[in-house]
């Protein structure tokens, strides 16, 4: 009686024969779906807005950090707080008319 038993490399090389299969299915796939999404937005008009919603403004080319605090733009001379201008505003400067005078000079 044979053994239809596949080894551990018989699988290994189906996956990676089946990897590469799949990857060259998508590239054909994604060339016909962008086709298409590139008519349908020239059809009506759309923006890049309207695809993507708003847009995240970038610093230095990189997208920003959720959770990650902004660097320091306000001081508190008394006691050292700092505050980076995003969020609300600390009591320290929340009345301050003029808030150019808690400014990190650069």
């Amino acid at each position: 009686m044979a053994s239809n038993k596949r080894s551990y490399g018989d699988i290994q090389q189906q996956i990676q024969q089946l990897q590469q299969e799949a990857e060259q299915l998508r590239a054909e796939e994604a060339a016909g779906v962008l086709e298409d999404i590139r008519a349908k937005v020239a059809t009506y008009g759309f923006t890049e807005r309207d695809v993507f919603g708003r847009k995240r403004a970038t610093q230095n080319g990189k997208k920003p950090q959720a959770g990650v605090p902004g660097e320091a733009k306000y001081l508190n001379p008394k006691t050292g707080q700092t505050w980076s201008g995003r969020g609300r505003a600390p009591a320290w400067i929340v009345s301050a008319k003029n808030r150019d005078r808690f400014l990190i000079a650069k």
